[in-house]
C-alpha cells in the first residue's frame, strides 16, 4: 500500500485485516508527510506481527521503491499516496505535481521493470471524482464522463489517471482504477471539512463556510470506500475504472448544521449552541459547485453496496473524534512530527 499511513490508506489496511478474507502480508510505504500518521496503525502492527510491515519511502525515489518491491516480492500495489487538499494545491501546486504525477509515473516504471510482464500482479490506482469537474443542479458523473479538472489538485489526479491507463494500453500492465466521492470517518487529518468543523466546535471557534454554503458534495463513509476498493482488487476487470460513491448529496451548509446538532446532542449543549459559530467566508478560487457519482457499475458487476447511512456514519465519526482527542492534539501540537523525527530519522 502506498500512502498507507494516511486517512483512507490506514482505514483500508485495518479493513482488509479485519475482513477475514485477506491471508497475505501488507507492506505499507509512506513518506510520512504532515498528513500521514504511522501511529494510526499501532494496533494493526501489534496484532499482525510480521504480516504488517512499515517502510518510510518516498514514492518518487525509484531505487527505494524498487528495492522494496523486490525485497518483499510484492504482487499487488494499492496506490493511495497523494497530496489531496484542494486549498493547499491552490497555494502550493508544486508538491501536487511532484507526488501525484511524478510519483505515480515512478511507481509504474518500477512495476514495469520488476514485474516484467507477469500476469499474476495488479496495480490499483485510487482517484477522485474531482477529475470530472463540476456538475450543474442535475446529472451525475459516470465512468465515461469526460475529464474537466478545475484545481491543481484535480488536474494532477487527472494526469495520474491517464498515465495509469496508458500503462495498461501501451505496456499491457494489469491495472484497475477507482474514482470516489468525499470520504469521511476516523483518522482523517484535521484540515478537511468534517474534522475542521468538529474540532472548531469543541474549542468554540468560528465554523468557516465558503461562499454561500450551497456547494454540494456526495459523502461516502470511509469503510464503504475500503470495501469497494477491496471488491475491485479481488474481482474487478483489468483495465477498468469503477466509481465508488455514497449517493448521498449534502450542501455544505446543511452538513455543517447537521454536525452542529449531533455534536450539541453528544456534548450536552443547547441544540443551537454551535450553529451560532457558523461564519461565511470568501469562496475559494475554482470551487466546484456540485459533485455526484453514479456507481451502478461496481454494484452490478461486483455486488458492492454502501453499508453505512450518513447519519450513522456521521455519528460514528463524531464519537471517534470525541473519544480520540489525544490523536488530534498530537498532530495539532506538533508532537506527532517530533515522534517521526525520533523514530524515522527526520521529517519528509
Amino acid at each position: 500500500m502506498t500512502g498507507g499511513a494516511g486517512f483512507i490508506g490506514s482505514n483500508f489496511i485495518r479493513f482488509i485485516f479485519q475482513s477475514g478474507g485477506f491471508k497475505g502480508r501488507v507492506i505499507n510505504i509512506d513518506k510520512l508527510t504532515y498528513a500521514g500518521n504511522a501511529e494510526s496503525l499501532a494496533d494493526v502492527q501489534a496484532a499482525q506481527g510480521d504480516r504488517y510491515v512499515f517502510e518510510r519511502i518516498d514514492i518518487c525515489d525509484f531505487d527505494a521503491v524498487k528495492n522494496c518491491l523486490v525485497k518483499y516480492d510484492v504482487d499487488c500495489i494499492v496506490h493511495f499516496a497523494a497530496e489531496s487538499h484542494v486549498d493547499r494545491s491552490i497555494h502550493g501546486p508544486a508538491e501536487f505535481i511532484q507526488t501525484n504525477i511524478v510519483g505515480t509515473f515512478n511507481l509504474l516504471e518500477v512495476c514495469r521493470q520488476v514485474w516484467n510482464g507477469r500476469n499474476d500482479v495488479l496495480f490499483h490506482h485510487v482517484s477522485t471524482d474531482e477529475v470530472f469537474g463540476s456538475l450543474g443542479a442535475e446529472g451525475y458523473f459516470y465512468e465515461t464522463t469526460p475529464y474537466d479538472p478545475r484545481s491543481p489538485y484535480s488536474a494532477s489526479k487527472a494526469s495520474s489517471d491517464h498515465i495509469v491507463n496508458a500503462y495498461f494500453h501501451t505496456y499491457g500492465m494489469d491495472i484497475t482504477m477507482s474514482n470516489c466521492t468525499n470520504n469521511y470517518g476516523p483518522y482523517q487529518f484535521p484540515e478537511k471539512l468534517i474534522p475542521v468543523m468538529l474540532l472548531n466546535m469543541l474549542e468554540d471557534k468560528p465554523l468557516p463556510v465558503y461562499g454561500d454554503g450551497m456547494n454540494i458534495r456526495d459523502w461516502l463513509y470511509v469503510i464503504d470506500h475500503c470495501s469497494g476498493i477491496w471488491a475491485i482488487v479481488c474481482g474487478g476487470r483489468l483495465g477498468e475504472t469503477y466509481n465508488i460513491g455514497g449517493e448521498n448529496e449534502w450542501t455544505n451548509i446543511d452538513l455543517v448544521n447537521r454536525m452542529c446538532e449531533l455534536t450539541a446532542e453528544k456534548t450536552g449543549k443547547d441544540k443551537d449552541h454551535y450553529k451560532k459559530l457558523i461564519t461565511y467566508v470568501k469562496d475559494r478560487p475554482g470551487h466546484d459547485r456540485r459533485y455526484a457519482i453514479k456507481c451502478d457499475k461496481i454494484k452490478n458487476e461486483l455486488g458492492w453496496k454502501q453499508s453505512v447511512t450518513f447519519d450513522a456514519g456521521l455519528s460514528l465519526t463524531i464519537d471517534w473524534y470525541l473519544n480520540n482527542q489525544a490523536w488530534t492534539d498530537s498532530i495539532k501540537s506538533g508532537e506527532y512530527l517530533r515522534w517521526v523525527d525520533k523514530n524515522y530519522g527526520g521529517r519528509a
